[in-house]
């Protein structure tokens, strides 16, 4: 099963993504891109891109308000204190 994250927001600016912009992990483990991957986004996935794949996002407490099926992370970036741009990233299974 394959999992798909694409940025659902970003507040602030970020310098890699724009929303919509997407990557997936193939397999689980195989990461599938054809734009730059962040690895502050990785970092804020690396917990809980296995278990997404064969659980539901409501046991890790990651599911969304309107949509439990998907689940949302957001990158470490702290927006207010470096100029940057945290990323709000949607999970789907495929």
């Amino acid at each position: 099963m394959d999992i798909v994250v694409t940025v659902k927001e970003i507040r602030g600016h970020c310098p890699t993504y724009q929303v919509g912009s997407s990557f997936r992990l193939k397999a689980g483990y195989q990461l599938v891109s054809d734009t730059p991957v962040c690895m502050h986004a990785l970092a804020s996935l690396m917990p809980y891109y296995n278990a997404l794949r064969v659980s539901k996002p409501a046991q890790w407490g990651l599911d969304g308000k309107e949509d439990n099926s998907k689940a949302y992370i957001q990158c470490p970036d702290p927006y207010d204190c470096t100029n940057g741009g945290t990323v709000i990233f949607e999970i789907s299974k495929e």
